[in-house]
């Protein structure tokens, strides 16, 4: 889903509070963020990000301000779309019903269309022309065929409009969001508010460096949906965030890591077809995720390949075009 960088610093300009700066750290495991804000006439209503985990949110007031209460809340979910897409659901469930019924009928007049152009033609006072008799009944098994398949064809297609239709339904609902309501002095009072959530804001991104000395280079790079000044990385779980290093989000993939691994059993083969697989081991104390990778060998772009994520200690073979 795309993050948008509006829903990463997750303030809304409200009436009750004025928005200072905020900052959102991504971990490996979700997200850190911290949320500056000033109170109007001593009271901040704040909406929190969703996936909120319990017992990490945290309030700090500024210098000369104090917290007088500290009041959680709910706003009601938007259910208003929850009969559309109840009434979506089961159409397109009827969809896959009429899809199942259809193969039946494929297969049915298939074995018809096959039997019928395998009987031997037999004369009878009943049958004077058998030729006939069987083209007849092979023309009706095909015929019933081609409806079969337009069916189908057209089935799929309402499936399609059906899974759009679906699809901007699940957006238009709005789940019960969390707020904190926090009443200050002075009036114009100032908090941080830092809390976690169970957000993955970044996807693993490798290259893949072969050596050809039995080690290779694994350079890992965190990809952003969505870009900020205030927006950090870190390789990190949220429970290592008190030590864990930081980075500053880039406009592309930001670098978190670099890697020197061993490899045994590496076969390459170059051509018109790059082929390569190698048995790699993860040396570090780290777990390395999966996610997309890029090849290369003495600097030359060779191709892509999925990368399938190593534990600490443990070995896999990794393999291109193989």
């Amino acid at each position: 889903m795309r993050i948008k960088l509006a829903c990463l610093c997750l303030v809304a300009f409200s009436t009750r509070f004025a928005s200072a700066e905020n900052t959102v750290t991504f971990y490996r495991d979700g997200a850190l963020l911290l949320q500056e804000a000033v109170a109007v006439k001593g009271v901040i209503d704040a909406p929190l990000a969703a996936g909120l985990l319990e017992q990490t949110l945290t309030i700090v007031p500024a210098s000369g301000t104090t917290i007088l209460t500290v009041e959680p809340y709910k706003t009601a979910a938007d259910t208003s779309g929850h009969k559309e897409l109840e009434t979506l659901t089961e159409q397109r469930r009827r969809l896959e019903d009429r899809l199942q019924a259809l193969e039946n009928r494929e297969t049915i007049f298939t074995s018809a269309a096959k039997a019928q152009s395998g009987k031997a033609p037999r004369k009878t006072k009943a049958n004077p022309d058998p030729m006939q008799a069987i083209r007849t009944g092979t023309d009706f098994a095909i015929g019933q065929l081609e409806a079969v398949y337009t069916a189908r064809r057209k089935t799929t297609q309402e499936m399609k409009k059906i899974d759009a239709k679906l699809a901007t339904a699940k957006k238009n609902i709005r789940p019960a969001e969390h707020s904190v309501r926090i009443v200050v002095a002075p009036p114009r009072g100032k908090v941080t508010l830092r809390y976690a959530t169970t957000e993955r804001g970044w996807q693993p991104q490798y290259n893949l460096h072969l050596a050809g000395n039995g080690s290779v280079r694994l350079q890992l790079s965190a990809r952003i949906p969505g870009r900020g000044e205030r927006v950090r990385v870190s390789s990190g779980s949220l429970s290592e965030s008190g030590r864990a290093e930081t980075l500053p989000a880039q406009s592309g993939p930001t670098v978190l890591a670099s890697y020197r691994l061993p490899i045994t059993e590496e076969r390459y083969t170059e051509g018109i077809f790059n082929r390569f697989s190698g048995i790699i081991t993860n040396s570090t104390p780290h777990y390395l995720p999966p996610g997309e990778s890029g090849l290369f060998r003495n600097g030359t772009y060779l191709g892509r390949f999925r990368f399938e994520g190593i534990s600490s200690g443990r070995s896999r073979v990794v393999s291109m075009g193989l």
